[in-house]
């Protein structure tokens, strides 16, 4: 009983290493802020603990900021207009199925911030990003003062846009990735390469000859 458990934890962590996300200079050089004093504009930043080069916050805001345009823009938008899709599903059987993807968006969005925040910044987010109130209704509500606010807002922004863009199987950015229905399904498995090795055929060796007496 006690291998079995073990397998299965060490099964576990063995995926979640391999499905890590790998970020490289060429996805965040684009997003990242030229006037940041951390990463210089690159994007990337030496991180004290391990020593490798991590993304930068100023990455990760401009991730939210991307995704959290995209929500406000589906929420104002009338209902008449969002239509109805035929969208391939991930599997072994490649089917397709009917979905509304711009309202698995908002809901997507709004289950990723429940589930990844805690209950003291999820208060902040509901009622800064999702009912529209100004830092000063939010400080009045909350009992906290402006520093703590945009200090708190900027935690939060860069939270979640590392988990936007993480997240998995399927990520809310890139925004076209996710409105394209770009399907990702299990990679193939490979076969192993059989290599057939010459066949040797085996002579026939002549007994020595007697010497004759």
């Amino acid at each position: 009983m006690y291998k079995d458990v073990r397998f299965v934890c060490l099964q576990r962590c063995l995926e979640e290493f391999l499905s890590r996300f790998e970020w490289n200079r060429s996805e965040v050089l684009g997003l990242a802020k030229e006037t940041c004093t951390h990463c210089l504009g690159f994007g990337m930043r030496d991180n004290g603990n391990t020593g490798a080069p991590s993304p930068c916050n100023c990455v990760f805001r401009a991730i939210f900021r991307a995704c959290y345009h995209r929500f406000r823009y589906l929420v104002k938008t009338e209902k008449h207009i969002s239509r109805t899709r035929m969208e391939h599903t991930n599997g072994k059987e490649q089917r397709l199925a009917w979905g509304r993807r711009d309202e698995e968006y908002i809901a997507d969005f709004c289950i990723v911030a429940r589930r990844n925040l805690t209950a003291s910044e999820h208060k902040l987010f509901r009622f800064h990003f999702l009912l529209g109130a100004d830092w000063k209704l939010c400080c009045r509500q909350l009992k906290m003062n402006r520093g703590d606010f945009f200090h708190e807002v900027y935690r939060i922004q860069a939270k979640l846009g590392r988990v936007l863009r993480e997240l998995r199987p399927y990520s809310l950015f890139p925004l076209d990735e996710y409105f394209g229905g770009a399907v990702r399904g299990a990679p193939p498995r490979r076969t192993p390469t059989v290599v057939e090795m010459p066949v040797l055929k085996r002579r026939r060796l002549d007994p020595p000859l007697r010497k004759v007496a």
